[in-house]
């Protein structure tokens, strides 16, 4: 070994495990008390190892539905009648002053809806005509009009929404909840993403593990053909033969992680075990042929093209969560509506209506749904302006998301805006609040699950006082 290996290998944890003296003893204990609020101070020696929460959770899972590119909450959720009776005019310059738009000018005009809204279900709730199905579910929904968020450009909004913060490197919520609770699953990973239509701008970036251990990063599952590209064996490799490479490898592996101690050699480990698991858990997983008539056809698994496709994933989502996966992220590209409103809300609404009700009435008829949170988000909301003919620019101040199930409060409207749509006048809730409050639904403090990177204490709902649980939103 030469001088620079003894050095990295005479880490502070082995100096202080070994030595004799009482000031070493000391600092280690004080180290061990402070798993809330720094780094942990040995590895995991199985990253994925399921771990208590920190009070009683409510979820078990969370199905993240995301629509990337931020559908119009104007033409969906949220109906403003005196906008559409001052459609046309111009807004005082006293409401856009400081105000920053992604392309339009203050001078543009607003714009009214042309969707028919009906109120739904014991709860009143709204829904426009574009939603019908997602309506029928409206006793399970918890409607939030006011959330808000600082990013007013796509890729920045994104990374708010799934990391916490519109910064490059962090990691995603459902990494934060594997990397507190590890995985239910002992076949499949703990964090799984499906795609559907265009790609969200943020990719990958959007499950990233970031400074996280890699083993808590989302794992991009195919709907059909080989579920993760390159899990199969190559030709003329026989279980057996790979079985006894992985013991090697392993043995290898085991023996860096003696000298050096770092973690990230026991996920290299564990991404070795769990993809050999994969290869029989994943293809029986996106094998629907055990699924009923009746429930392939309720989530609109035969529809042809981009529309089967989203069909297909709201149903593995329910068939991942009974194998154990404890975060599933959904993304459906293409709502970003500049031009051509009208038609982007209708063959968007088109694709996903059918299987987002479908997926929450399946799990409530199993009883799925008391312990899976199912969350319908995007990065911000659509303006009351028109851009163009037919458009509306980007709108952070004030728009909305709902979820159901997992604890949460269906049947009830949270926050409202104001008669244009324009700005909160209720119950404002920043994403980090509606974060901390999705975490504390998983029976985890965000104040408390945190992780030492470069000297800093970082967590997902940021820092200082940022991120509030919301009580109203819980059942």
């Amino acid at each position: 070994m030469n001088p620079h290996e003894s050095r990295v290998a005479r880490t502070r944890r082995e100096f202080l495990t070994t030595s004799a003296s009482g000031l070493g003893g000391i600092a280690l204990s004080s180290l061990l008390q402070q798993d809330a609020l720094a780094e942990e101070t040995s590895p995991r020696t199985d990253p994925l190892a399921p771990r208590p929460s920190h009070f009683e959770a409510r979820a078990k899972a969370c199905i993240f539905i995301y629509l990337a590119g931020a559908p119009s909450q104007l033409e969906l959720f949220n109906p403003k009648p005196k906008l559409n009776e001052m459609a046309g005019q111009q807004l005082p310059d006293s409401l856009t002053k400081n105000v920053r738009f992604a392309f339009i000018n203050k001078k543009a005009k607003l714009m009214g809806s042309k969707r028919t809204f009906t109120q739904h279900g014991k709860s009143g709730t709204w829904f426009s005509d574009r939603l019908p199905n997602i309506a029928s579910c409206a006793d399970d929904i918890c409607m939030i009009h006011s959330l808000h968020t600082e990013a007013f450009n796509h890729h920045p909004g994104q990374l708010v929404m799934c990391c916490g913060q519109q910064k490059f490197g962090l990691p995603s919520v459902g990494s934060w909840i594997s990397y507190g609770l590890g995985s239910e699953s002992e076949n499949l990973p703990g964090y799984v993403v499906l795609n559907a239509g265009p790609a969200a701008r943020g990719g990958a970036t959007l499950f990233s593990s970031g400074f996280l251990p890699a083993s808590y990063a989302g794992v991009l599952f195919r709907n059909k053909g080989e579920p993760v590209l390159n899990l199969n064996n190559p030709a003329g490799i026989t279980p057996e033969v790979q079985r006894r490479s992985l013991d090697a490898l392993k043995d290898l592996n085991d023996g860096r992680f003696q000298k050096l101690g770092d973690g990230e050699i026991n996920s290299r480990i564990a991404a070795y075990e769990l993809a050999f698991r994969m290869q029989k858990a994943a293809p029986e997983l996106i094998d629907l042929s055990q699924e009923t008539k009746a429930t392939l056809d309720s989530y609109g698994i035969e529809r042809a093209g981009q529309e089967g496709d989203f069909a297909r994933n709201c149903l593995l989502a329910r068939r991942l969560v009974q194998r154990g996966v404890r975060y599933i992220n959904l993304f459906h590209g293409g709502w970003d509506a500049h031009d051509g409103l009208a038609a982007n809300v209708k063959n968007n609404s088109k694709v996903v209506d059918q299987p987002v009700a479908a997926l929450i009435k399946d799990l409530k008829q199993r009883g799925m749904l008391d312990s899976t949170l199912v969350v319908w988000g995007t990065e911000f909301g659509r303006t009351p302006l028109a851009q163009g003919n037919d458009g509306r620019d980007h709108h952070p101040a004030a728009y909305t998301i709902w979820m159901a199930g997992g604890g949460s409060r269906g049947g009830i409207t949270y926050g409202k805006t104001d008669e244009l749509g324009w700005s909160i006048k209720e119950n404002p809730l920043h994403i980090n609040d509606f974060q901390a409050t999705l975490l504390h639904l998983f029976g985890i403090d965000d104040k408390r699950l945190v992780h030492r990177f470069k000297g800093l204490d970082f967590r997902l709902t940021g820092v200082g006082d940022s991120g509030h649980v919301i009580k109203d939103l819980i059942a």
